[in-house]
Formats: C-alpha cells, sequence, structure tokens
C-alpha cells in the first residue's frame, strides 16, 4: 500500500475512494506535496476498475483554506506547466482541467472553510456538497489578484460573482448551494454519510456510460466558451502581480504571513478576524 504525507486514501463503500486532505494543523493548506499525492491518486482511480468514483475531503475543521503561501509553489510542481510569466496561474488551471477531464466522477465534501485555491480545488470536481455553515470565499483578491481560475461568473452568474470578487467577502454552504457553487447543503453533522449516499448513487452507473454523461455536460459549457475563457483569465491573474498594491502585499507577506492577513481581513472584520 502506497504510503502518503499529506493524504489519506481509504474506501468508505464499494466502489468508492475517499481522499482526505491531511493537513489540519494548517487548514490543508495546499503544498505541492499534497498536491503531487492528490493529483497522483485521482490518476490512479481513474485507472483502476474496482473504483467508480472519488471523494475528497479535509480532515480536522476545514476542507482547504487555500494554497501555502509559505511554501515555495514554484518548485517541485507535480506536473510541468510552461515556465515564464503567468506560470502559476496556468499551473493551477491545467490541475484543474487534469481532474475536469478524467473519466470518473470525483465529489467535493466541503465543510468549514475553503477559501482561494480550496475553492479551485472543490469546484474541479464533479459533485459539491458543502456543509451549511462551511465558509467559501476568495479573500486574495483584497490584496494580490483576481483568482487564478475564473470559475465564478460560470458557477454564481454576473451578479454573485462580481460581489464576492469585490468584496473577498465569503458566502455561507447554504448561499453557496442556493447560488450554484454547490449541489446541496447539509447539517454538517449528516453531511459525510448523506456525501457516501450519494457516491453509491453514482456508482452505481457503468463506468464506461458514466464518462460519457460527464463528458456529455461538459462538452455544452465548453462549447459556451468556459475552457477557453478560464484560461484567457490565468493572463488578467499574471497581470494583476505587477501592480503596485500586490507588489507591496508581497513585502508584507515576507515580514510575517498571519500579520498580512490579519491586517487585510480586520478592515473587514472576518476570516481570522471575526469577533464571535
Amino acid at each position: 500500500m502506497t504510503e502518503f504525507k499529506h493524504i489519506i486514501v481509504d474506501q468508505p463503500a464499494d466502489h468508492v475512494s475517499r481522499i482526505t486532505l491531511n493537513r489540519p494543523e494548517s487548514r490543508n493548506a495546499l503544498n505541492n506535496t499534497l498536491r503531487t499525492e492528490l493529483y497522483g491518486t485521482l490518476q490512479h482511480n481513474d485507472k483502476n476498475p474496482g473504483i467508480r468514483v472519488t471523494i475528497i475531503r479535509g480532515a480536522g475543521k476545514a476542507f482547504c483554506a487555500g494554497y501555502d503561501l509559505k511554501a515555495n509553489n514554484r518548485s517541485d510542481q507535480p506536473f510541468h506547466t510552461s515556465g515564464g510569466d503567468g506560470n502559476w496561474p496556468r499551473h493551477v488551471v491545467d490541475g484543474f482541467f487534469g481532474v475536469w477531464d478524467l473519466a470518473k466522477p470525483v465529489i467535493a465534501q466541503v465543510h468549514g472553510y475553503c477559501l482561494a485555491g480550496g475553492t479551485e480545488l472543490a469546484t474541479s470536481c464533479d459533485l459539491v456538497y458543502v456543509a451549511r455553515d462551511a465558509k467559501i470565499g476568495y479573500p486574495v483578491v483584497r490584496s494580490m489578484s483576481p483568482p487564478d481560475n475564473q470559475f465564478f461568473p460560470h458557477l454564481l452568474g454576473l451578479r454573485n460573482a462580481m460581489e464576492m470578487m469585490l468584496t473577498g467577502d465569503a458566502i455561507s454552504g447554504v448561499e453557496a448551494a442556493e447560488q450554484g457553487f454547490a449541489n446541496r447543503a447539509f447539517a454538517e453533522e449528516e453531511l459525510e454519510a448523506k456525501v457516501i449516499e450519494i457516491a453509491q448513487r453514482v456508482a452505481k452507473v457503468p463506468p464506461d456510460l458514466q464518462q460519457m454523461n460527464k463528458r456529455a455536460v461538459h462538452r455544452q459549457l465548453e462549447l459556451m466558451g468556459m475552457r477557453a475563457a478560464i484560461r484567457s483569465g490565468t493572463e488578467i491573474q499574471a497581470l494583476a502581480f505587477h501592480t503596485e498594491s500586490t507588489q507591496a502585499h508581497f513585502k508584507e507577506l515576507a515580514a510575517g504571513l498571519t500579520d498580512a492577513l490579519s491586517s487585510r481581513d480586520s478592515q473587514f472584520g472576518d476570516y481570522r478576524t471575526k469577533k464571535d
């Protein structure tokens, strides 16, 4: 059996694989070791005739708080992406479509914080189920850049996407289901059982047919321009890195990550600075 550093893999039901992001001390922040293990396991499952669907969830109090800003995410990336300006957003989008293009369905099970890169991981999945009190947001827009992966307008629509992009505010799991980010929202104590139940229903459909069902939906969105739009969005993200505000924020991050993020969010009174 393969040993992993940052994920746990189990099989909660017949033909169902489950990947648990296992960095709870950092709210499952995505570093390249975790991403390598995650993408490798998804590809293994896609080739495994005994697996028909995969669930991704997070250990501890969060699904995923985003990319690990303490790590060098440009080094030892899990797969090659062309270098130069904009490497990172192109790399993120390559990973998104790597999951999108798998033959077998992938389900995101989201609780707690699902932020920034965590939202990009969740939306790469075919189905998304969330805890009602989950917090989904992209606070990075307040100080660094628009998303690496410009999926928000396609899922949430113009007005909802624009509000999230212009404020960096989070939406609840209930709002995520209402606006199109997620399929359904459940009470957190019911979420795991509900997701396994849905995964079992998905697994009843033969894989050779299921991959056609998945592609049929994707092709409609691609013909409407979704893939090209997301690709082109990487250029806007890369351009944002050259703004004075972003360059100043990079210096703040280098001086101290926690202080920089707290300073960013304190004027909004949310995320790590929210007072209950």
